[in-house]
C-alpha cells in the first residue's frame, strides 16, 4: 500500500517535556560521552553554560515521551515493525539545557515513492521551542516497504 500523499501536513499533538539532569546525564554515558561538560553543572558552567547542554541528537529521544510513539504511523496503517530509519537531520537554532521545557511540534511534510512503488518515503519534520523561541527543527526520513515490487 502507497502511503496517502494526503497525509502531507497532518500534526501530531504537541508535547512539552521538562529536560533532566538526570536524563541528560544518562544520555551521555549511553553514547559514550566523557566530557564532563555533558555531566557535571560545575564543569558546564566554567564553559561558558547556564547547566547541562543538551546535547547533540538527544531531542530526537524526546519523542519517545509521547503516549504513543507511533500513532502518526499507525494512523495511516503503517506497522512500525516494518519501518526503517532512513535519514535524520538536525538543524540548530539555539542551545538547549537541563531545565528547559521544550516543547515538540511535529507533522508529516512529505511522503514519496521510488523503485516503482517497492520503496514508500514519510518524512517527518519536528519544531522544537521554548518560550524564548526556536531551538531545533528535526528531519527524520523513514523508509517504508511498499506494496509493489521494485521493476
Amino acid at each position: 500500500m502507497a502511503i496517502d500523499t494526503a497525509a502531507v501536513g497532518t500534526r501530531s499533538p504537541d508535547l512539552t517535556v521538562e529536560v533532566g539532569r538526570g536524563r541528560l546525564r544518562l544520555f551521555a554515558r549511553a553514547t559514550g560521552e566523557h566530557d564532563p561538560v555533558y555531566t557535571d553543572p560545575a564543569a558546564a558552567r566554567a564553559e561558558g553554560h547556564r547547566d547541562l547542554p543538551v546535547p547533540p541528537t538527544f531531542l530526537f529521544c524526546l519523542e519517545m515521551d509521547r503516549d504513543d510513539p507511533w500513532a502518526y504511523l499507525t494512523g495511516l496503517g503503517i506497522d512500525p515493525r516494518r519501518i526503517l530509519h532512513g535519514e535524520q537531520r538536525f538543524t540548530y537554532h539555539a542551545m538547549a539545557y537541563a531545565g528547559d521545557r521544550l516543547t515538540l511540534a511535529a507533522h508529516i511534510s512529505d511522503v514519496y515513492t521510488k523503485k516503482g512503488g517497492a520503496l514508500d518515503f514519510l518524512v517527518r519534520t519536528v519544531e522544537v521551542t521554548r518560550a524564548d523561541g526556536p531551538v531545533a527543527t528535526l528531519t527524520t526520513v523513514l523508509v517504508v516497504p511498499g506494496s509493489r515490487d521494485a521493476p
